[in-house]
């Protein structure tokens, strides 16, 4: 039995987490399987009623569920970052939910806004640091609101950490088994401690995997050749800030916001699975919003809970739905409302 803690969230959030829901449900009745959820309100609108957010005791109750499912966090009403910390890095850093893992795979060549681009030439994955980093939250100001004001904000990197992702990294090229090429994606000739680091970190873990090709990347040109040549990468590893960069670039190359999912994973404990389009709260409540990134993003709790042919089930099914029916995938502009969206991937799954 999966035990599945259900965050909506925030805007768009229960929306897509709707939709993602009842493909799980059918999954669930085609491949066999038994699951059982429940809700958790860790909401913008929750946090304006009660000032409350996720707390240490939450957090306790989470650890014994077998995954997270999460719509999206972010209400325009509630000061930017107040939610992301208290929610999203709230629980990264509580369930130490140390890796991110992006896929990046464009379904069809109508959605991609790069020239002569097809599916064979996007099929890669980014696994990010998503423990420390810039995102670890250290620094300070000095003589703040002064005109000789300093901000420091420290990159905090471990051996500890940084060899766990990078190991993670390796293993995650070797099962893939695709063209089981690994880059590290970094700064190296500027960030001179952590990158020295990284460097140094990934060419002696890099000796225990003979089968796995690697090279690096500056992150300033991995962003250029995502756009030139993305038919070269593999599987890309690098640190938080870098990671939550590129994942973006990737999204839209693609297809967009609307069918890309991510997982915050912890292989030892709970991971948590979601859309990474944010919150869209300008769409919420119209039926419009594209919910196949969600529904991607239960695909990979499945897989990563071990429902490999249910999770592989769901993304056949959104790669028809995404290529058969949709006009586009913006939200609005699909041809078909959210829900009708959701329930086209149910009928191709239960078929």
């Amino acid at each position: 039995m999966h035990k599945i803690a259900v965050i909506p969230g925030d805007g768009t959030g229960p929306e897509v987490v709707r939709e993602g829901l009842k493909v799980l449900e059918a999954a669930s009745k085609k491949f066999k399987f038994q699951y059982e959820t429940k809700e958790f309100d860790f909401s913008g609108k929750r946090y304006l009623e009660t000032g409350k957010m996720v707390d240490d005791k939450d957090v306790e109750e989470l650890k014994k569920y077998s995954a997270i499912y999460l719509g999206a966090v972010g209400d325009p009403d509630v000061k930017p970052g107040i939610i992301e910390t208290g929610v999203l890095l709230k629980l990264r850093f509580a369930l130490d939910q140390y890796i991110n893992l992006r896929p990046v795979k464009l379904y069809s060549p109508d959605f991609c806004p790069l020239k002569d681009k097809n599916p064979e030439d996007i099929d890669f994955v980014v696994v990010r640091e998503n423990s420390e980093g810039l995102y670890k939250g250290m620094g300070e100001f000095k003589d703040k609101g002064t005109k000789e004001e300093v901000a420091i904000q420290i990159s905090y990197n471990t051996r500890k950490g940084v060899e766990r992702c990078i190991r993670y990294a390796f293993e995650y090229t070797r099962k893939r088994n695709k063209r089981k090429k690994l880059t590290l994606c970094g700064k190296t000739n500027v960030l001179t401690y952590a990158w020295n680091l990284w460097e140094r970190v990934f060419y002696e873990v890099a000796k225990e995997y003979p089968d796995i090709t690697v090279d690096y990347a500056h992150v300033d040109a991995t962003t250029m050749w995502f756009v030139k040549n993305p038919e070269w990468f593999d599987v890309i590893v690098t640190d938080n800030i870098f990671g939550d960069i590129i994942t973006d670039l990737g999204a839209m190359i693609q297809g967009g916001m609307g069918i890309a999912a991510g997982g915050n994973i912890n292989p030892e404990g709970v991971s948590m699975f979601e859309p990474i389009g944010g919150s869209a709260p300008k769409y919420t409540g119209k039926n419009i919003i594209n919910p196949l990134a969600a529904i991607c993003a239960a695909g990979m709790m499945l897989d990563n809970l071990g429902q490999a042919e249910a999770a592989q089930a769901i993304e056949n099914s959104v790669i028809k739905v995404a290529t058969q029916k949709l006009k586009t995938l913006a939200a609005g502009k699909m041809g078909y409302s959210t829900g009708e969206v959701g329930d086209l991937v149910v009928e191709n799954i239960q078929k």
